[in-house]
């Protein structure tokens, strides 16, 4: 049975957060106005987007799908540029998370919509959009620290990279050891989300399901599916972003080049 939520009941969780907000306060935390504009950007985002989804649902058109999912691949992108310490210059940085994650997210979407939920027809918005946004959030993370890890770590030991490099070895040899880090902290995450589900947490997609009334078992093959599918994301995005990502540190002769490439934040 579906019960719907009223305004009064949406109040009552926000005082909640608005508590946690005055604990932080007190606490001198430094979080609190963070806390509050996440809060309200949380409300106005999804409100917005339930008005959009509800129109682009009665009136199933591929343009409209379209358009919402380059805005969600965009805004993803921007959001993994956002949370790097050390930013490619340019449009680097944008360029190369968007296309990581139009590679792994976007082409596992279009498989999963195609051959396994086979919608009619496959970009129906109700399936389409709610997979892709599953997919880029978790994949957004990944890569964001994978990359982060990366340049980070390469830029602290750049002293260590450089002697290997004048003892011969490719940028890629040299830089091979981090990478591998790098890759493992950015796939960790979801590994750990996949591991867990179901014993220590129920995963949110199962929850809503389970909530709005699906039945457990049918929310349960759902939920296996989309874990599934986000640990192959993230997977292949991490390793396509680190992999790209770790020919750029370097030039055609072997030598790093972060004063050129990067937005450095000091050391």
């Amino acid at each position: 049975m579906f019960i719907p939520l009223t305004s009064l009941d949406l109040s009552l969780a926000a005082v909640l957060v608005v508590l946690l907000a005055v604990l932080s306060w007190r606490m001198q935390l430094n979080v609190t106005q963070q806390l509050i504009i996440a809060a309200i950007r949380t409300t106005v985002q999804l409100l917005l987007i339930g008005l959009v989804l509800k129109t682009v649902f009665a009136n199933v058109n591929f343009f409209w799908v379209s358009l919402i999912c380059l805005l969600m691949l965009s805004v993803a992108g921007w959001e993994i540029l956002s949370r790097q310490r050390r930013k490619l210059k340019g449009w680097w940085g944008f360029g190369v998370s968007t296309a990581s994650l139009f590679v792994s997210s976007f082409f596992i979407s279009i498989l999963a919509l195609v051959t396994i939920i086979q919608s009619d027809p496959w970009y129906h918005p109700q399936y389409s959009i709610p997979l892709l946004g599953m997919l880029l959030g978790n994949t957004m993370t990944g890569i964001a620290l994978g990359m982060d890890r990366l340049v980070q770590t390469a830029w602290q030991q750049r002293g260590i990279i450089e002697q290997r490099l004048m003892l011969g070895q490719t940028g890629i040899q040299a830089i091979m050891d981090i990478r591998k880090e790098s890759m493992r902290a950015g796939m960790i995450p979801i590994i750990n989300s996949m591991a867990a589900a179901g014993i220590v947490s129920l995963p949110g997609m199962m929850t809503g399901q389970i909530l709005a009334g699906a039945p457990p078992v049918e929310a349960v093959k759902y939920q296996i599916l989309i874990m599934f599918l986000i640990t192959a994301g993230t997977g292949f995005g991490v390793i396509a972003v680190l992999g790209f990502l770790s020919h750029r540190l370097f030039d055609d002769r072997h030598r790093l080049r972060f004063d050129q490439l990067l937005k450095t934040t000091g050391d």
